[in-house]
């Protein structure tokens, strides 16, 4: 029977070990699996677009373990009092095709998303970063933050959101938590003077949430919030003057900043500057930008780390999912037994 890490069991986990604690081994499961990128089977995120949002199915293997995640996205639900983003999803053993574990993943892809960006940041934020800008004050900001200061040190946040009721949440959130944070009146107020940038909206549309004039030499975008066609958050002359690293070429091409650009526009894949293939940032003057969707793989580590540490522990719990019957054969006395099955 495969084991459950619920909504409580992981809510425990983070509190147990800390969020940058987790954010921090996060980033090396993510390091290790991007360093054996030819060694997975993939295809982009197998997407159901409607006007109210979206729903997707994001699969992986490799030749021992199979993940996937079920994730919807629908921007309007924060207004019916529904979160935005929800999804769970789970491991299985490639060799018999067995569930073996089984997490939700609301918690944990807000959780693997900020330590995505701080992997993609370490390799191409200047060195003597020290402020973070954040516009969109959502779900992520909070998490986003941590991540940059587990791995960057940075603790100084510029934020803005076109609803200041976020932008007080995330201050009553953070500031407890050592974070410097100011509230910025506008998008310009928030990115002056910041080193790194993080764009996380939500809004289902072509947006500019940044302008190519508000980026200055030597800034580091993580652009996190367009993940799916025709929801966009950067000028694309940012893209068109910058560096732009990806996580899957062929699925950011469809659902990424990089959808506003010509198809033959040059990308450079997270995993070949986390491997050293390919150079991260090049000069202090270069603009680099992280256009991240959200990919499987990531999935994929998050769930083998939230396995990992939660192995052996009162977090997790059992799931009846499996039909078991004692004659393999013999499904039909599942339903025809005295005793209730299970």
């Amino acid at each position: 029977m495969p084991h459950l890490l619920d909504v409580a069991g992981m809510s425990r986990w983070i509190q147990r070990d800390g969020a940058e604690n987790i954010l921090t081994g996060m980033v090396h499961y993510l390091e290790d699996d991007l360093r054996r990128w030819q060694s997975f089977e993939k295809i982009p995120r197998i997407a159901s677009h409607t006007r109210f949002g979206v729903i997707e199915l994001m699969p992986i293997t490799d030749s021992s373990l199979y993940s996937f995640k079920y994730v919807n996205g629908h921007p309007l639900n924060p207004a019916r009092g529904l979160q935005t983003v929800t999804a769970f999803g789970m491991l299985a053993d490639v060799d018999n095709g067995y569930p073996v574990f089984f997490s939700e993943m609301t918690l944990l892809t807000a959780l693997r998303t900020a330590a995505q960006s701080a992997l993609a940041a370490r390799e191409l934020a200047r060195s003597d970063a020290r402020v973070h800008a954040l516009i969109g004050a959502g779900s992520q900001a909070e998490f986003q933050a941590l991540a940059a200061r587990a791995v960057l040190g940075l603790e100084e946040l510029q934020v803005f959101d076109v609803d200041a009721a976020a932008v007080e949440k995330v201050r009553r959130n953070l500031e407890p938590l050592g974070f410097r944070v100011l509230l910025a009146e506008s998008a310009d107020e928030a990115v002056e003077g910041a080193d790194m940038v993080t764009t996380c909206t939500a809004d289902k549309a072509r947006n500019a949430a940044l302008h190519r004039d508000q980026v200055r030499p030597g800034m580091h975008l993580n652009a996190i919030g367009g993940d799916c066609p025709g929801k966009t958050e950067l000028d694309p002359r940012i893209l068109e003057h910058a560096r732009v690293i990806v996580e899957f070429e062929p699925q950011t091409r469809n659902d990424g900043e990089i959808q506003q650009l010509p198809p033959d526009f040059e990308v450079t894949e997270l995993w070949q500057v986390v491997s050293g293939e390919a150079a991260g940032r090049t000069s202090d003057e270069e603009i680099t930008v992280f256009d991240s969707v959200g990919f499987a793989l990531s999935d994929f580590s998050a769930l083998r780390y939230a396995q990992d540490a939660s192995a052996g522990s009162e977090l997790l719990g059992w799931i009846d999912m499996i039909a078991d019957p004692d004659d393999p054969k013999d499904l039909f006395s599942l339903v025809t037994s005295p005793a209730p099955a299970g």
